[in-house]
């Protein structure tokens, strides 16, 4: 049986030192903060939407992303359950609710995608509705993109063995004991059943106007650097094609190579880095990463 997305990402790419990974990631959240302003002045919103396995870092990479963003201009904002008054209409409803401004960024810290995920697998919505599913957000987005909107996605992928050293240091670690709970381990337990709802979930939302961007996450600073790095790119190739000239700015890294290219190389050392300084805006809404 020929692989799924997921078994092909490479887990194994890391960032070599601690230094190249500074200064990665000053280098492409000084060109994102750039893009930011050229975002407002031509009046374009984007919205960048966050999935992936429980621990797999998407709030770590969230708030390197946006660390040195006008926060003005960014909204992040955590998905949870639905509350009890949201249950009374379409699910839709509270996302359209939630849609930036023109000139905005949002970011969606889990998002639409709950409904063929966590409520498929869980049984929380029927077959037909989640069968329904995949064409309604399709429909969502290009009605989106079809106007002044980018749209992004991406799908932090790490290990099954990954995922438990990461549960294990969570509970170990009184400052972060917060972050897991019973309902995370019985998540991990339905780990077939979840890969399996993702592979569908890339076959039928993977779009050219809203593309899918699995992220090789057992290095959390790779993975920071590929996800601030592809918002970079999706960016500029958007102005590029509108014929929007993109503003000049330093370059920090002179030996990254090329940006017209994605690269998922690069290869873990441990999770630490220099601070970063920034505000992120938030949205009222909790959820847990």
């Amino acid at each position: 049986m020929a692989k799924g997305r997921l078994d092909q990402a490479d887990l194994t790419q890391n960032i070599e030192s601690r230094r190249k990974y500074n200064k990665k990631l000053e280098k492409y959240q000084l060109r994102l903060l750039a893009l930011q302003h050229q975002l407002v002045e031509n009046k374009i919103a984007v919205i960048f939407v966050f999935e992936g396995w429980d621990a797999a870092g998407k709030g770590s990479a969230i708030k390197r992303a946006v660390a040195n963003l006008d926060p003005r201009r960014v909204r992040v904002t955590s998905i949870a359950a639905p509350a009890p008054h949201e249950k009374r209409y379409h699910y839709m409803q509270r996302f359209w609710r939630k849609i930036p401004q023109y000139g905005q960024i949002a970011i969606f810290d889990r998002s639409w995608y709950g409904r063929v995920l966590v409520e498929r697998v869980e049984g929380f919505a029927e077959k037909k509705e989640w069968k329904r599913a995949y064409e309604e957000i399709n429909d969502f987005e290009k009605l989106l993109t079809d106007d002044h909107y980018i749209i992004e996605k991406f799908w932090l992928h790490i290990s099954k063995d990954e995922q438990y050293k990461r549960f294990k240091e969570r509970e170990e670690n009184p400052m972060k004991r917060w972050k897991i709970t019973s309902e995370d381990w019985r998540n991990r337990a339905k780990w077939d059943e979840y890969a399996e709802a993702a592979e569908e979930m890339f076959e039928k939302t993977d779009r050219p106007n809203a593309p899918w961007h699995i992220i090789p996450a057992n290095s959390k600073w790779f993975a920071r650097i590929a996800v601030v790095k592809q918002m970079v790119k999706a960016i500029e190739n958007y102005l590029i094609k509108r014929g929007i000239p993109i503003q000049s700015f330093p370059d920090r890294d002179d030996n990254d190579g090329p940006e017209n290219k994605f690269e998922e190389s690069s290869v873990p050392e441990k999770n630490s880095e220099k601070n970063v300084s920034g505000k992120i805006a938030e949205t009222a809404e909790s959820g847990r990463n």
